[in-house]
């Protein structure tokens, strides 16, 4: 029997209360907070289709408008989640919520395509750090055993989003001529309002560490800290890595490639899931709808994903075989073609299933070599540089529409790089020896 299915039934009491505690108190924040991340980086998706013809963008200038998020994202990301790992998350996050609010509500009122651009780098700068700065927070609290499933918990708000927003912006559109403005505006306007409101949530509810929450009692704030302390212990046992070393290590550097890859396909599909929707003859009032559907697969299969990873101890296949699964949904769409309108939605959502799972299984890997500052760049890195995967999908996929008219030939652009990210992840595989030796503890 695998050490980690081994522990289900070694689990003590103050362990399975800690942890209840922890989650219950700690994740629905960081959840909300991924939500309105998610809702104001993608909602640029569903204003598209009213918004480029009015004004006046091609797919081209669009997508690559939309991508150039992850420019600002990239530039200001590993400071954030340096400068985080100094003064904590709670004043760290509540400053990126207010900032990314209200650029993300100035959206309405860009008015060529240099204003869009603009605004969508200030939007990537305001938000940086969130993403990889949860990642970091929840070291700071669950065992390694626990943090694939806390991590496919906070990913799923992304699909929740993905899956809740598209509806709700159809409906946003409706009120297009309201007090002058277009739909598209009244989208970014009032979806910027959750974040503002978030910011104070977080503020006065989150918790830095473990030795500050007075809302566990004082067994199991010891009972925690010794767990997460005696874990850090053994991973700098092995190899304790400066923030330089990792900044310089060969395995870092592959999971980067790979999450880039992944991204590529991933932000591809998010920006342009409306458009190609729409192509497929559905009707202008549910494309919302429809687009959400992927998204709803989504949720389901990437918490099954994070449960398994943790239950069995392995990653790398996990992440890999999601980035496969995701591959496989986008080139069958280009297989099937937009003749057959409902295969090609399931193909959509096997693509949206495989490029929502990665990330259970995959941010447990860096995490299980690279502890305090090393870690807070280490992920942050992976995260800033992998991100960039989210220009380049929709900026390729707009180039390659405009130039050919085919939906199909841009999916099969982007099908690609999740394969790469898979062989990737395979060749990099993972320390079965620290996970089995955190998981006894």
């Amino acid at each position: 029997m695998d050490a980690s299915s081994s522990i289900l039934h070694e689990i003590e009491p103050i362990e399975r209360e800690t942890i209840r505690r922890v989650a219950w108190r700690l994740m629905p924040l960081l959840v909300l907070g991924y939500f309105c991340a998610y809702l104001d980086r993608s909602n640029v998706g569903m204003a598209g289709p009213t918004m480029t013809p009015d004004l006046g963008f091609s797919n081209a200038v669009f997508g690559f408008g939309a991508g150039l998020f992850f420019l600002g994202y990239f530039l200001a990301e590993i400071p954030s989640n340096l400068f985080l790992n100094k003064v904590g998350a709670r004043i760290w996050f509540a400053r990126i919520l207010i900032t990314w609010g209200i650029i993300s509500g100035l959206t309405a009122f860009v008015w060529s395509d240099w204003s869009f651009y603009a605004n969508r780098i200030l939007l990537g700068l305001a938000e940086a750090g969130f993403y990889p700065g949860v990642v970091l927070y929840l070291t700071w609290w669950f065992p390694s055993y626990y943090r694939s499933r806390m991590m496919a918990m906070f990913q799923s708000a992304s699909v929740i989003s993905l899956f809740v927003g598209p509806p709700i912006g159809g409906l946003l559109l409706y009120m297009d001529g309201l007090l002058g403005f277009h739909g598209w505006q009244w989208l970014f306007i009032i979806e910027a309002l959750p974040p503002i409101i978030m910011c104070f949530v977080m503020f006065f509810l989150l918790t830095d560490r473990p030795t500050d929450a007075t809302w566990l009692r004082p067994d199991q704030r010891a009972w925690l800290n010794e767990r997460l302390s005696s874990e850090r212990a053994q991973r700098e046992a092995i190899r304790k890595y400066s923030l330089g070393e990792a900044f310089r290590n060969s395995k870092v550097w592959l999971l980067t490639l790979s999450w880039f890859g992944l991204n590529v396909a991933g932000y591809g599909l998010i920006f342009f899931l409306p458009l190609i929707v729409k192509g497929l003859g559905v009707p202008a009032g549910f494309v919302g709808l429809v687009s959400a559907l992927p998204y709803l697969c989504a949720f389901v299969a990437m918490n099954l994903w994070g449960w398994h990873s943790d239950k069995t101890g392995e990653r790398s296949w996990h992440a890999a075989g999601a980035c496969l699964l995701c591959a496989t949904g986008l080139a069958a769409c280009t297989l099937i073609g937009l003749g057959h309108p409902a295969v090609t939605m399931i193909a959509l959502c096997l693509a949206a299933m495989g490029s929502q799972c990665v990330a259970a299984a995959f941010w447990a890997l860096p995490s299980a070599m690279l502890t305090g500052a090393a870690a807070a760049g280490g992920i942050a890195l992976i995260n800033s540089i992998g991100n960039l995967g989210g220009w380049l999908g929709p900026t390729v996929y707009g180039l390659v529409k405009d130039a050919t008219g085919s939906t199909s030939f841009g999916l099969l652009c982007l099908a690609g790089a999740p394969v790469i990210s898979a062989i990737v992840l395979v060749v990099v595989g993972h320390d079965r020896r620290t996970e089995r030796m955190l998981v006894r503890k």
